[in-house]
C-alpha cells in the first residue's frame, strides 16, 4: 500500500511545482530525499541507562534502530573522551519517510503548545530544513508514562531542491505548517 502523502505528492504536489517553477521535466520537481532524526545526549557520560531509554523513543518514532554517535575528539571541559557515546540518529528513507512526515505533520506538530509554525530560518540554502523538537513527548506513539526524562530532538528534512525557496514551497505543499515571519 502507496503511503497517503507519497499519493498526494504524486497526484498534486508535483503538478503545482511544474506549474509555478516551469520545469520542463518531472525528474525536475524536487522530492524529499530522507528525513534524519538525531538524539544529543551529554547525560549519557553519568547514565549509561539514558542511551538506552532515548534509544526507545526514537525507535518507537521512526520504526528503525538507531545509531549510536560517538565523540571524535576528546574535550577537557565537557569531561568527553573521544569515543565515548554522545547521542543517538536514525535516517529514515522510503515509505517510512512518507508515514513519519505525515505522523509529524498530522499528530505531532499540533500538539506543540503554543505553536506558531515552523521557523523560517530552519532552511540551510539548499532547500534542505531541520527543526528542533523541545520534547519527544510530542509523537503519539511515546506514552508518558514510560519516559524517564524530556529530551528534545533534532529532524532535518533533506530534499532534492536547488534552493530554498523550491524547498519550502515544496514542503508547504505536504503540508508542513510555516510560521508568517
Amino acid at each position: 500500500m502507496v503511503p497517503r502523502l507519497k499519493e498526494i505528492y504524486r497526484q498534486e504536489v508535483v503538478p503545482a511545482l511544474i506549474k509555478e517553477f516551469g520545469y520542463h521535466n518531472t525528474m525536475e520537481v524536487p522530492r524529499l530525499v530522507k528525513i534524519a532524526v538525531n538524539i544529543g545526549l551529554g547525560e549519557a557520560l553519568q547514565n549509561p541507562k539514558a542511551l538506552d531509554s532515548a534509544a526507545g523513543d526514537i525507535s518507537a518514532v521512526t520504526g528503525q534502530k538507531p545509531v549510536i554517535t560517538r565523540a571524535k575528539r576528546s574535550i577537557a571541559n565537557f569531561k568527553v573522551r573521544q569515543g565515548n557515546p554522545i547521542g543517538l540518529m536514525v535516517t529514515v528513507r522510503g515509505d517510512r519517510m512518507w508515514e513519519l512526515l505525515d505522523r509529524m505533520v498530522n499528530a505531532a506538530l499540533p500538539r506543540i503548545r503554543d505553536f506558531q509554525g515552523i521557523s523560517n530560518k530552519g532552511f540551510d540554502g539548499r532547500g534542505n530544513c531541520s527543526l528542533g523538537i523541545r520534547e519527544q513527548l510530542i509523537f503519539p506513539e511515546i506514552e508518558y508514562d514510560k519516559i524517564d526524562r524530556i529530551r528534545g530532538l533534532q529532524v532535518t528534512l533533506v530534499t532534492t531542491a536547488r534552493n530554498d525557496e523550491e524547498g519550502k514551497r515544496l514542503l508547504q505543499l505536504l503540508g508542513m505548517p510555516f510560521s508568517r515571519n
